[in-house]
């Protein structure tokens, strides 16, 4: 084993000669990046340091706003209670439900989406209009969205906690009062159709709970034979052909 390596060895030692100059050149070849902090004594040098850092803050912060400014709110919350009304534990997995909120959130959303596409961010691009302008044309399509899915008592809620002086139109309505209410609204909606999927199952749940005891079998955890039955009616009605079309309807 030791004679074919010292056999070799001469030949690996003149190839490593030969790549040690390209392996120069190649660290030769790279980008240098720096990162430096220096004093300074103007006070506008604080401008753009104050802007990266708040636009890195945003950025950190998008991927959750959007989330509780679309319909992912209630579609995620709704298969949660699904999956624990049918008591299958694990299945579908997290990472199915999520993506699948995602996908149906996109579907959702998308003519909201266009519109914003369309009246804001390619005449932003086009420099027809100002970035100013284009906020506050991206906002409207959302805002609209957002106000059809709120109830106005928790609207109502969040304008009195905040006091001054109330909004006398939609438009002078601030996302930041906005938001919760909206999010409120679509957690109390969720939960209301969490409740009508738990009420067959829980029929289910009783009959089989009843007939156990009834037979003796006390020492038989009722859910191991309740779920069989919970995933044949499931399956029969159509379930997630139902639910996704209730969901997707209800926006």
């Amino acid at each position: 084993m030791l004679k074919p390596t010292k056999k070799y060895l001469p030949i690996l030692l003149l190839l490593c000669l030969f790549a040690l100059p390209v392996v120069a050149e190649a660290q030769n070849a790279l980008p240098k990046i720096s990162v430096q902090v220096d004093k300074s004594s103007d006070p506008q040098d604080l401008v753009p340091t104050l802007q990266i850092i708040f636009l890195l803050t945003i950025l950190s912060l998008a991927p959750s706003i959007l989330i509780m400014m679309t319909s992912f709110t209630r579609i995620i919350v709704v298969f949660h209670f699904l999956r624990q009304s049918l008591a299958t534990q694990t299945v579908p997995s997290n990472q199915i439900l999520v993506g699948l909120a995602l996908f149906i959130t996109f579907f959702i959303m998308k003519p909201v989406i266009d519109e914003i596409n369309d009246n804001a961010l390619q005449p932003y691009l086009n420099k027809q209009i100002s970035q100013q302008e284009a906020i506050e044309k991206a906002q409207i399509p959302l805002r609209k969205f957002m106000l059809k899915q709120t109830r106005e008592k928790d609207l109502k809620l969040f304008i009195d906690l905040r006091g001054g002086d109330k909004p006398k139109t939609a438009n002078d309505i601030s996302f930041a009062t906005l938001i919760p209410a909206f999010i409120i609204s679509e957690l109390r909606t969720a939960f209301q159709i969490g409740f009508l999927l738990y009420l067959p199952m829980l029929i289910i749940d009783l009959i089989v709970g009843s007939v156990l005891l009834s037979m003796g079998m006390m020492m038989l955890p009722p859910v191991m034979i309740a779920m069989p039955f919970k995933l044949l009616l499931f399956v029969l009605v159509d379930g997630w052909y139902l639910m996704v079309e209730s969901l997707v309807k209800g926006f």
